[in-house]
């Protein structure tokens, strides 16, 4: 998959725990690291949307899409 989460980078940018971040966002610790290891197959957009609000940050700052050249032949 080309999409990376970045949010270990946000989370030490604003000095911030994980499970800070989860208690804040309402969402259980163990969702919190399938999401910042990339595991999550989707994420809400409330979710994403707490996470930048409570992060002060744009959706990019936390996902970013890396095009390999086998993501090419699937076209």
């Amino acid at each position: 998959m080309a999409i990376f989460i970045n949010l270990d980078v946000m989370l030490a940018i604003r000095k911030v725990s994980s499970k800070e971040l989860a208690e804040a966002v309402g969402i259980t610790p163990q969702n919190l690291s399938v999401l910042k290891t990339g595991k999550a197959k989707a994420i809400r957009f409330s979710t994403l949307d707490a996470i930048c609000r409570f992060l002060d940050c744009q959706p990019g700052d936390i996902l970013e899409f890396r095009a390999d050249d086998s993501d090419m032949t699937d076209v």
